[in-house]
């Protein structure tokens, strides 16, 4: 009897089969040569589950039936999961389409990541975006987030949906914190909320203009999300607004329905002026129209942000609308960015597309419901050090060296021509 052999054409699969992880394979691997069904011991054949299953990036990252029909990366909380309505396609370009563009032989022993924000000096251009109900993720919620900040040296946004208080937020020590801010239809109870930020030590306001109506949030639907027991809005307690009554559908959705004033414009920019010191930064910006009136309004900034791609589906990912936004607005005023930064590489692309600086929520809340504040403590850490690390191999000492000649972007490769050095 003849032996069988391999055809040599099976040799590349074999090949690729070894040296690939097991979650890259599916989406070019032909069925019959996936790995066999995974069985959990002690389950029924009905409780089995195929490797793919298993794997949320199958879902994510596998391709179009379309040929014609491009991929789209997601800056959703899992990979697998949409966070808004039936599309999950947030924008053409991520972070990871931009590619660094280094510069050799530089000293760089020594490496400068201080900056300022509205005047005040931080040590690095990362700060925490504000992200509400943080006690849901770990019983210290705000209070540990606020002191790892502080720790970092950095700047903490408390949500206006927080479950602690402007006020016991700033029981916790020294630090810089920003407030941002929801609009509610009775003004009187804003105007007392932002003197009360004031008075607490708060050095800015974050106003959020992106919400006049919620986002429809499927899984909060499906759920019927509301907060759990002894949970409270904790800036409104005392004004019959500090509760999220349960629902047939979200209990958030009702809450922003019934309380958020949807005729917010841009002359309540200039209203907020009138009653507060404090500089306002407009968070929700990613076209070059509404810089331009950011500008024109008496900003002190701008927030480029999507809402954590939980409110319209198709809008580009932050990234990829910061350019825009920071060649409109002319250096008259900084440019931060907010959303989908998860590593210090992320960072360094932000600043080289003309951001003075990011602002990071989803990790912050993982790293605080897995380990609190020393979850907070470092993850604020490790995005430091990785960031520092780009600078370094990137040729960069100083913030300052971080220029648009050290990356390369897509529009780049579709006919923006290369920077002359």
């Amino acid at each position: 009897m003849r032996s069988r052999s391999l055809p040599l054409s099976a040799i590349p699969w074999l090949l690729y089969i070894t040296c690939t992880p097991h979650h890259s394979l599916p989406f070019v691997l032909p069925s019959r040569l996936r790995p066999p069904l995974r069985v959990v011991k002690g389950s029924s054949l009905l409780a089995r589950q195929s490797w793919r299953r298993r794997s949320p990036m199958y879902r994510s990252t596998r391709p179009s039936r379309s040929r014609s029909f491009p991929r789209w990366p997601t800056t959703t909380t899992h990979p697998g999961r949409r966070t808004s309505g039936p599309s999950r396609r947030t924008g053409r370009h991520s972070p990871g389409s931009c590619k660094f563009r280094p510069r050799i032989l530089i000293d760089v022993s020594t490496i400068d990541m201080t900056t300022s924000v509205l005047g005040m000096k931080i040590s690095m251009p990362i700060m925490i975006s504000p992200t509400a109900f943080q006690k849901m993720a770990h019983p210290e919620g705000e209070y540990a987030t606020a002191r790892a900040a502080s720790a970092a040296g950095t700047v903490m946004t408390l949500s206006s949906w927080a479950t602690s208080s402007v006020e016991e937020v700033a029981s916790t020590g020294p630090g810089i914190r920003f407030f941002q801010l929801y609009v509610y239809k009775d003004r009187k109870v804003v105007e007392q909320l932002v003197r009360r930020a004031e008075k607490a030590g708060f050095k800015a306001i974050a106003l959020t203009v992106d919400t006049p109506r919620l986002g429809r949030r499927e899984a909060d639907i499906k759920n019927r999300f509301v907060l759990p027991p002894g949970l409270t809005l904790k800036n409104f307690e005392g004004l019959n607004l500090g509760t999220m009554d349960q629902a047939n559908d979200s209990g958030l959705a009702s809450y922003v329905a019934g309380q958020i004033d949807r005729t917010l414009s841009w002359k309540d920019v200039k209203w907020l002026q009138s009653i507060t010191t404090m500089p306002i930064l407009v968070k929700g910006v990613i076209t070059a129209e509404d810089a331009r009136l950011a500008v024109h309004s008496g900003a002190a900034g701008i927030i480029v942000s999507n809402h954590g791609a939980r409110q319209l589906d198709y809008v580009p990912a932050t990234i990829s609308a910061l350019e825009e936004v920071v060649t409109a607005a002319q250096g008259r005023i900084p440019v931060y960015l907010d959303g989908g930064v998860r590593r210090g590489t992320d960072v360094f692309k932000a600043l080289a597309l003309g951001a003075s600086g990011v602002f990071i929520g989803r990790p912050v809340v993982f790293a605080l419901a897995a380990e609190g504040e020393a979850g907070v403590r470092n993850v604020l850490r490790m995005m430091r050090e990785e960031f520092e690390l780009t600078m370094a191999l990137g040729g960069c000492t100083k913030l300052s060296d971080i220029t648009r000649n050290h990356i390369f972007t897509e529009g780049d490769r579709l006919g923006r021509p290369l920077p002359r050095m």
